[in-house]
């Protein structure tokens, strides 16, 4: 019996650490229709990130926090996760990961309350109105940069659906988010559904943002690794049949 149990026990032990070589580990956000640990496939982001891995012989780990948090362990050089998605590309952010290749987009822009919904063509016009934002989130270099100088007046929260319930009930004028966000928040959320009626999308886009996986600094391996997989696969497809789904 020792003789075939040791080989059996040495053949599982190199699986496991072989498995263990393969597996990535992120973290993300509840982010719906994006990345959520509920949604089918864990939400469209995801869906697309595990597919490129996937494509490459890599098992993608998803772990979901707090946004804040979420970044907070992606950049602690300790923790087992390479990194943190889906953002938006920043400067800033930038000096302390590296960015992936693009994997998907997104069209940002505001929520406001339907009866007094906002014209504007320029940030500048924006300077009498209130706006809101969230916490930690990056919006459009413009923008961000208009609210650094004090240009423009925001109120953080810590989540869309805040801004959405006082985009409803008129305690704010717009508040920037991203439009499948907020239609697949009032289709899909009890609190929100009543208030559907209550607000619209601005008619005009601060930009279609694109999406990314924020790396360590030493990961880039594993980053060269994602980009060859998202050369093998139907990354704006796979989000566009994702999103269509959940109509």
């Amino acid at each position: 019996m020792k003789r075939w149990l040791l080989p059996l026990l040495m053949i599982l032990l190199f699986s496991a650490q072989s498995g263990a070589e393969n597996t990535v580990y992120l973290t993300s956000l509840s982010w719906p229709p994006y990345s959520d640990p509920q949604m089918a496939e864990q939400g469209a982001s995801v869906a697309v990130a595990r597919a490129a891995f996937a494509a490459m012989g890599y098992t993608l780990v998803v772990d979901f926090y707090p946004w804040r948090r979420a970044v907070y362990l992606a950049k602690d050089q300790d923790s087992k996760y390479s990194g943190y998605f889906p953002e938006y590309y920043s400067e800033s952010i930038a000096k302390e990961f590296i960015f992936s290749a693009e994997m998907g987009s997104g069209p940002l822009g505001f929520v406001q309350p339907a009866a007094k919904p906002v014209v504007w063509s320029e940030l500048t016009d924006l300077k009498s109105y209130r706006i809101g934002v969230v916490q930690d989130y990056v919006n459009t270099a413009g923008f961000d940069s208009m609210v650094a100088t004090g240009q423009l007046k925001v109120s953080e929260v810590i989540g869309d659906k805040n801004n959405i319930q006082k985009a409803a009930f008129g305690r704010i004028d717009l508040a920037v988010i991203d439009k499948n966000v907020l239609e697949y928040s009032v289709k899909t959320d009890p609190d929100l559904i009543r208030l559907k009626d209550k607000v619209s999308f601005n008619h005009r886009l601060l930009e279609d943002k694109k999406l990314f996986i924020c790396f360590k600094k030493n990961q880039q391996a594993i980053a060269d690794i994602f980009n060859e997989g998202l050369k093998k696969i139907d990354a704006e497809k796979i989000q566009a049949d994702y999103l269509a789904g959940l109509k």
